[in-house]
């Protein structure tokens, strides 16, 4: 189970960021393939039901764009 979960989280690594630019923001990724392998349709989980654990999800969250010091608006 372990190794499936690892295989997910490689591919998507490698075929979808490239790479992990800062270990800060690991935990970032491993919940997206989380998310991503226990809503698999191997699962019998549908692109309805999916979407509609993702829009839960999200539900109350903001990712706002914070300009970097020195930066002209």
């Amino acid at each position: 189970m372990i190794a499936a979960y690892y295989s997910v989280f490689k591919r998507g690594m490698k075929g979808i960021y490239q790479h992990c630019s800062a270990e800060k923001h690991l935990h970032r990724y491993l919940a997206e393939f989380d998310f991503r392998y226990n809503n698999r349709s191997g699962l019998s989980v549908k692109d309805i039901e999916r979407a509609a654990r993702i829009i839960k999800g999200a539900d109350g969250k903001r990712l706002t764009y914070r300009p970097s010091s020195g930066a002209q608006v």
